[in-house]
């Protein structure tokens, strides 16, 4: 009985997401869509015939995008998840919590590093520590300034940097990381130019300009860091715009 009355809510709140995402999608075109929304004035529809037909053909378009942005919003609700916690933490300690923390621990590593291997790791994880300060910081700043928009357009990015950089960075300077960390991020590399930049022969392009060698492999995870930082940061509107508690 149990299991059946949890299925039943699962099965109640998917539907009323799929409503509001439809309901979103409906807006773009037509107004007061929403009906809690609107409850004095109700949901609008059309009055001529034209009307009801670019009404009803725009509300089964609205479904099939609904069938392709909705698994999005359900990854988008668990990165909220993290977000948020993140967020939380980094309000009650403030910006100077977050650079302190990150100074303690990447100060506490670089210390290791300078005891237990050569000065060319205490320079890496150094350089590595540094840029994941900064990018920290940025990301916590951007996600308290210009709201929504600059959270995901400069927050989240900056967020995702402060994650993939500092490896590659702590990688120019040790050769034990450049061995493991350059050959992938040349694979990788390869794979993107090959598969998803030869729209528009944007590889041709990139291959023309740039080499992937030092500040290069730097230069390509910041490229990775940035759209993918948008692309959480937009599957989390998604899901606020869904369900916003």
């Amino acid at each position: 009985m149990a299991t059946g009355s949890g299925s039943g809510g699962v099965f109640r709140a998917v539907t009323v997401d799929l409503r509001r995402l439809h309901e979103a999608w409906m807006e773009i075109v037509f107004p007061r869509q929403r009906e809690s929304a609107h409850s004095v004035l109700g949901k609008w529809t059309p009055n001529t015939t034209t009307g009801w037909i670019g009404y009803r053909i725009w509300g089964v378009l609205g479904m099939l995008a609904v069938a392709l942005l909705y698994p999005l919003a359900l990854v988008g609700f668990m990165a909220r998840f993290y977000a948020r916690k993140a967020d939380g933490t980094a309000t009650r300690i403030g910006i100077l919590g977050v650079v302190a923390i990150s100074v303690v621990v990447w100060g506490a590593l670089t210390v290791f590093a300078r005891l237990r291997f050569s000065f060319t790791g205490f320079v890496a994880v150094a350089a590595a520590g540094g840029v994941a300060t900064v990018s920290a910081v940025l990301a916590v700043v951007f996600s308290r300034i210009g709201g929504r928009k600059t959270t995901v357009f400069l927050g989240y990015p900056f967020g995702m940097t402060a994650i993939f950089l500092p490896p590659v960075v702590a990688a120019l300077y040790s050769p034990v990381l450049a061995e493991r960390i350059f050959p992938q991020s040349e694979s990788l590399a390869i794979w993107l130019l090959d598969n998803v930049l030869y729209v528009g022969d944007i590889n041709e392009y990139l291959r023309s300009r740039y080499s992937l060698s030092g500040l290069g492999y730097v230069g390509m995870w910041f490229g990775i860091a940035v759209p993918l930082g948008w692309l959480v940061g937009g599957v989390v509107t998604l899901a606020d715009l869904i369900r916003p508690k």
